[in-house]
């Protein structure tokens, strides 16, 4: 099944996290489920989703990583975290990334974290050896 587009290629949002993202060893992008998704082996980050329980709100400028699961409870009691659906049981956090004042140190930081989560452990090294 073919999934539409949500998302806009050229959006900025996007450019930046994809900056992030794809500054990672082994890391590529892919579109599934009509998202962009940036994976080694398998997914580290997404760009927009859906709120748990309530797929009709949509977040388009969003970031989906998985959360150290000892700093999962403090990122959702923040405003701007919110449970993903289908991926919240896995431990993922979604980040509105719409408000003006969104801390672009913090996502790149949710973004590694999911990263050494994820990826395979000689990718993990090769990016510390890059620190």
């Amino acid at each position: 099944m073919t999934h539409p587009l949500v998302f806009d290629r050229d959006d900025p949002v996007l450019a930046r996290v994809r900056e992030i993202c794809l500054a990672l060893p082994g890391a590529r992008e892919k579109v599934s489920h009509g998202r962009p998704w940036f994976c080694t082996r398998t997914g580290f980050a997404v760009y927009g989703g859906t709120l748990r329980g309530d797929t009709a709100t949509s977040f388009g400028t969003a970031l989906l990583v998985r959360a150290d699961p000892q700093e999962r409870p403090a990122l959702l009691a923040g405003p701007q975290f919110f449970e993903p659906a289908y991926l919240w049981p896995s431990g993922w956090v979604g980040l509105d990334l719409s408000p003006a004042g969104t801390d672009w140190t913090e996502a790149a930081e949710l973004v590694e974290t999911s990263y050494r989560l994820t990826a395979p452990r000689r990718l993990v090294q090769e990016l510390d050896t890059r620190r």
